[in-house]
């Protein structure tokens, strides 16, 4: 039975949120401590990122930059240090001053941004499978998603078969109409793997200026792209630089995600308007870790090329190791996270099979489907995340194996 306030007897939550309930990271997480499974489910590291990342931050604490509120846009240094790093990696000039603003990790970038700039009743055309929070953050501002589903293909290649999730320009186009105000992008795109091609970005770039429509790119996982991809900012692209808000991350780069660093690339009125939201959320956060990151993203590109090598040989350690236990494998050309089917393994019932994986197989993962408005079309797909030491993804491969016999 629901509870109800004696005076207005209608529900607590916002009737909004009223479809969220607990995520399902926190409650596959509580699964792995409850049962001692090898947690692959949510996207954290299990090491800590450069130790010269580290002590940046203990001496920010000590010198005591950051202790206090930092300013509201974040500290200069860190949105010199963002601009740099836009410019020297893809061409993008952005300026430090009104052009970049640093939030409590991308999360919230993603709930200032929309809150900002949607109406209720304004559409938001979001590629499906999506992160829960975009879901989430759309429903506070009033919104309505129009979800654009990823779709499995398959090809064969001298005689090897290769999965992965397709992005259909006609469905994107179609879904648009003229109550659309905003495309919310990602890519590398979590959970699929995917990385958008040129082709793809130059239509959404296009469908996008056509339309006027306003574009949130969430692409925190820029620097974990493999197997020859590109990833090619949105903004990057003809009428784009105007219309688009980057979203950025120190978390998923450095492996410091307990920092919330995150950060919002964008023309001045942009970063204007996501900043009147920012503001009454977190106000500021993470001052210390501020000065930190600042540091971090001038670490040469030896630090990058050996960060995503690392990647590299970890998934494709945890593919191959799923491939052996009978999954059908999506071999991620992004991201730290593998999508697999589970119908080889006569499975098909995401939640199901992950609720009862820790028991099974002493290990810990994530059905797609929460990720999705058309539940059925991600029922057969589970995420693993494999940005875990390489003896853990060892092990649990050890273990993953046992489904096949």
């Amino acid at each position: 039975m629901a509870v109800m306030t004696s005076s207005a007897r209608r529900p607590l939550l916002n009737r909004r949120l009223a479809e969220f309930g607990t995520t399902i990271f926190a409650e596959m997480s509580a699964l792995a401590l409850s049962t001692g499974a090898i947690n692959l489910g949510q996207g954290f590291p299990d090491t800590d990122g450069p130790e010269e990342v580290r002590e940046a931050a203990v001496r920010a604490l000590r010198d005591g930059r950051g202790n206090q509120y930092p300013p509201g846009p974040g500290v200069p240094e860190l949105r010199t240090a963002i601009a740099a790093h836009q410019e020297r990696r893809y061409g993008l000039t952005y300026d430090p001053g009104t052009e970049v603003l640093v939030t409590a990790g991308a999360t919230e970038a993603v709930a200032a941004s929309l809150l900002a700039l949607l109406e209720p009743g304004d559409e938001v055309v979001a590629l499906e499978p999506y992160y829960d929070s975009y879901a989430a953050c759309i429903a506070m501002a009033g919104g309505t998603r129009v979800p654009v589903t990823l779709r499995p293909h398959e090809e064969s290649v001298d005689g090897t078969v290769h999965r992965r999730f397709r992005l259909d320009l006609d469905e994107l186009r179609d879904a648009v109409t003229d109550n659309t105000r905003l495309l919310l992008i990602n890519t590398p795109h979590n959970p699929s793997g995917t990385v958008l091609t040129r082709e793809e970005l130059t239509a959404i770039a296009g469908l996008a200026v056509e339309r006027d429509l306003l574009v949130v790119t969430d692409e925190v996982y820029e620097h974990l792209v493999f197997d020859g991809a590109e990833h090619i900012p949105l903004a990057t692209l003809p009428g784009m630089r105007g219309r688009t808000v980057t979203i950025g991350s120190a978390g998923k780069t450095f492996s410091f995600t307990g920092w919330k660093v995150g950060w919002v690339t964008a023309a001045p009125e942009l970063v204007t308007a996501v900043r009147s939201a920012k503001q009454y959320l977190t106000y500021v956060a993470s001052g210390p870790f501020q000065y930190a990151v600042a540091e971090a993203l001038a670490l040469p590109d030896t630090y990058f090329d050996a960060f995503r090598a690392d990647m590299l040989a970890k998934r494709d350690l945890l593919s191959a190791g799923l491939a052996e236990a009978g999954f059908g494998v999506f071999r991620p050309a992004g991201t730290y996270f593998v999508t697999t089917d589970i119908r080889p393994l006569g499975e098909r019932d995401g939640f199901a099979f992950c609720r009862a994986l820790p028991e099974r197989a002493g290990v810990v993962a994530i059905p797609n489907a929460v990720f999705y408005d058309h539940r059925d079309a991600g029922a057969p797909f589970v995420r693993f995340a494999f940005c875990k030491r390489t003896s853990v993804l060892e092990e649990a491969v050890s273990r993953l194996k046992t489904l096949a016999g």
